[in-house]
């Protein structure tokens, strides 16, 4: 009978103890979710950098970092190894992109193809996030304007400045699926102040769509694609293909395109080239960023 009761006031105490550890567990439990429903969790690095090839993520450069970008477009491949399959000829952008705010971001360029300069205004509207604060995608809007500064092969043309004159508008709307897939969408109008011929519309209407998968811990693939709705005679829509390669907290940016021109201008509405005859151009991305001001804390201002 003492044994019997001994087994059995041990049997209750093991079971109590039970009890409290699944009461203790449930506890824990319901004050994580608490905790992550009281926290919002900003996703990060949807894109490796703030270009997928020619067009824009929607990645920004932190305040007060400049980031000193240099885009180098070779000839096409198939022009045969007498011009070394493209390596001879090469078009290149110099770039400066500055961070004002964590929001805001300004750039500037020059382009060697028809002697382009550009500049844009990148703001972050929304991003994506989860727990106490919930959204779906993040969003961005860009403004660019460029400038041709290539003269006329007709002497006898005279144009004024404003003719010279492009502006391109951009909503990038993406979502970071998990640490592998991203994808982006770029409904964009680029305006002509002037076009090549009457019958061709000055505001050109398009849809470009960019993904990046991850591949390796350092090297992710990245695609990008612009459909017009309506386009000048004569051009095609544009597609990239490339690579991101981080290399000690850079990103090398290699990549095949078959637009030569590396503004929203010329890759967007005047691509010329055609994958299915070998009209692709081999690349590359380079950047540099300097911290020029630094900040006395990081606060999180979303």
């Amino acid at each position: 009978m003492k044994k019997l009761i001994i087994a059995l006031s041990c049997l209750l105490i093991q079971s109590s103890l039970h009890a409290q550890d699944i009461d203790l567990f449930k506890d824990m439990d319901e004050q994580n979710k608490k905790e992550t429903k009281d926290k919002t969790d900003y996703a990060a690095y949807t894109f490796k950098t703030t270009r997928l090839t020619n067009g824009h993520t929607i990645e920004n450069v932190g305040k007060g970092i400049l980031d000193f970008r240099i885009n180098h477009r070779f000839g096409r491949v198939n022009q045969g190894a007498y011009n070394l399959f493209g390596l001879d000829n090469a078009s290149m952008r110099m770039a400066l992109d500055y961070g004002i705010t964590d929001k805001l971001m300004v750039g500037i360029g020059r382009s060697t193809f028809e002697k382009q300069f550009d500049g844009f205004v990148k703001y972050k509207l929304l991003r994506q996030s989860s727990g106490k604060k919930h959204m779906p995608i993040s969003l961005s809007y860009v403004a660019t304007g460029i400038l041709k500064t290539l003269k006329d092969p007709d002497p006898t043309i005279t144009k004024n400045f404003t003719d010279r004159l492009y502006f391109a508008h951009q909503l990038l709307i993406a979502r970071k699926f998990n640490d592998y897939t991203s994808i982006q969408l770029m409904p964009t109008i680029v305006h002509y102040n002037i076009v090549p011929t009457a019958n061709d519309p000055n505001d050109l209407f398009s849809l470009g769509i960019g993904a990046r998968q991850r591949i390796s811990k350092r090297v992710n693939l990245t695609g990008e694609y612009y459909y017009q709705f309506n386009k000048l005679s004569g051009y095609y829509n544009s597609f990239s293909v490339g690579f991101d390669i981080e290399t000690g907290g850079h990103v090398f940016q290699l990549h095949f395109t078959n637009s030569t021109g590396m503004t929203e201008r010329t890759f967007i509405t005047e691509t010329t080239g055609q994958w299915g005859k070998g009209d692709i151009h081999f690349g590359f991305n380079i950047s540099r960023v300097f911290t020029i001001v630094k900040p006395k804390e990081f606060k999180e201002k979303w």
